[in-house]
């Protein structure tokens, strides 16, 4: 699959030719919106055609997913296909479509304290409910892939009473992403799409201890673009 659209191309294990990708695509950004996953104009030339999974329809590399629950994976889907699993019930359950949204609540920032009592052992972190675990787990991305760290359950409780962007992720295909630094906590929900997606940009660019300018860069790129399709969350009434 080397070198081919959408989030595929971030799947791949570093190689000694491989080019810096562009971003992988989820739904078609308007110009002034960036988004993670969204197409860069101009997909490289002889790039192989990429098909639904569902009914082998040509997709655009910009395009959106399924989650396959049964087997934790993503699936690439023309949009009739992912309009069709909107409803609970197609597939008996096993596809769901991955939302669009993005959202953010700067009325109740995580503090650093915050963060610490989750004692996550990284800087940069999602968090998703599993159904088939029936609990709420935490991941890092890695060189490796996406790792699952301890989280403690009961820490992750009292901050969501008191956070409801937490315990506002859908089940399965939205997490929470938490990102870390010296000066500020910043919590999104976001499809888990572009977690996939960030895992993969620090798979494919990651290099030597501190991961090098390459894979910083595309990093920030990703959590800029994050930052700039969050929207508020409103309170539920």
């Amino acid at each position: 699959m080397s070198g081919s659209p959408g989030l595929r191309r971030y799947l791949q294990p570093p190689g000694p030719a491989t080019p810096a990708p562009a971003p992988a695509g989820r739904g078609t950004p308007g110009p002034s919106s960036p988004r993670p996953g969204g197409a860069a104009a101009g997909e490289p030339p002889g790039q192989p055609e990429e098909r639904c999974e569902m009914c082998a329809t040509a997709i655009m590399p910009s395009h959106n997913h399924l989650a396959d629950l049964e087997k934790s994976t993503l699936v690439c889907a023309c949009r009739a296909c992912y309009l069709l699993f909107t409803d609970p019930g197609a597939g008996r359950g096993r596809f769901r479509t991955v939302p669009e949204r993005y959202l953010a609540d700067p009325a109740r920032p995580l503090t650093a304290a915050d963060w610490a009592s989750l004692e996550v052992p990284v800087g940069l972190a999602f968090f998703l409910y599993r159904s088939e675990r029936g609990e709420v787990c935490g991941f890092y991305p890695s060189p490796a892939g996406a790792t699952e760290c301890t989280l403690d359950l009961a820490a992750w409780a009292r901050l969501s009473r008191d956070h409801p962007l937490l315990a506002s992720a859908e089940p399965d295909v939205e997490a929470v992403l938490v990102t870390r630094t010296e000066a500020s906590v910043e919590c999104f929900l976001v499809p888990i799409d572009a977690c996939y997606e960030l895992t993969g940009r620090m798979r494919m660019l990651w290099r030597g201890f501190d991961g090098g300018e390459q894979a910083k860069a595309s990093i920030a790129e990703f959590l800029a673009a994050v930052r700039a399709q969050a929207r508020d969350l409103v309170p539920e009434s």
